[in-house]
């Protein structure tokens, strides 16, 4: 099917993973022209990456909704970095792909350095999207209040009802880093995140699969060392502005620096914050144009 004039072609597809069905958007490439397993960050879902796919006319790319999250919010079991990995195999054999590039960005990131550095043989190479590189965080401190301070409306949107799309869509463009983001591609994106019927919408996040993942990206040290052992060519994009649009970006020069990364090639993507580094034309544009050099 076309996702509307001007959007490429793409499928809606079920994928068997242990615990339920996982839903993948897939758009189909031209012959040779690669294959990119693209994964979503924490509280998002596979429409994260419409802007990438457009901007890869030719490059078949597969985003999942990541257990817990969009369509595949009925998946049973735990959530984890490494169960995000067992999944991804299994979304690469449903579609016969031997080998793709693994891009990831925010969480998806760290997820993709542990696929990357577990099944390197079915991992062309890596390119990070403003993630996979590990921060502490204080070990006295709740989970929900580290993700309130790291991803604040992302998190209180869990405990939140919004009487019809048009209001999920304002609570959105209220965000700073959203002011820029707006078209088709981004409402689409936001409409997946939607489960119940007006006036009761609410995010399709699983809070409980949100907040596992989170102990396990945050605080699991084999998740943190992944980056760092990693066997595949790998990029490390990381953006300017951070998750409020602040000046500083979730990554900033001192902690890329002391970072010493060898495993990684580093990549400043200037004029874009930690949303806008996927879901802009202009972030897009850019990390399109790395998986390209990555395939």
């Amino acid at each position: 099917m076309r996702g509307g004039r001007g959007m490429r072609d793409h499928q809606d597809v079920g994928v068997e993973v242990r615990g339920g069905t996982l839903a993948v958007r897939r758009w189909p490439g031209a012959p040779g022209g690669g294959t990119v397993l693209a994964v979503h960050g924490i509280a998002s879902n596979g429409l994260s990456w419409t802007a990438v796919a457009e901007a890869l006319d030719g490059v078949e790319v597969i985003a999942p909704d990541l257990r817990g999250r969009g369509h595949s919010g009925d998946v049973k079991g735990r959530s984890s970095m490494a169960a995000h990995a067992d999944d991804l195999l299994a979304v690469l054999d449903r579609f016969g792909a031997d080998r793709a590039v693994l891009a990831g960005h925010s969480m998806g990131g760290f997820a993709g350095c542990v696929a990357a550095r577990r099944d390197p043989h079915r991992y062309r190479a890596l390119v990070l999207v403003d993630g996979g590189l590990g921060f502490p965080v204080p070990g006295d401190m709740d989970i929900d209040q580290v993700l309130h301070a790291v991803i604040g409306p992302a998190m209180a949107k869990l405990d939140m009802e919004f009487a019809d799309r048009a209001a999920y869509h304002a609570f959105w463009a209220a965000h700073p880093a959203f002011a820029e983001l707006t078209g088709e591609a981004v409402r689409t994106y936001l409409d997946r995140d939607l489960v119940g019927e007006e006036p009761r919408l609410r995010s399709a996040c699983r809070p409980a699969a949100i907040r596992e993942d989170a102990e396990d990206e945050l605080r699991n040290p084999a998740v943190f060392a992944a980056i760092h052992e990693l066997r595949v060519p790998a990029r490390l994009l990381w953006a300017e502005r951070g998750l409020r649009d602040e000046p500083t970006g979730l990554y900033p020069p001192a902690v890329i620096e002391s970072a010493a990364l060898t495993t990684a090639s580093l990549h400043f993507v200037p004029g874009v914050n930690h949303y806008s580094i996927l879901l802009g034309r202009r972030g897009a544009s850019v990390v399109a144009s790395h998986i390209r050099a990555a395939l």
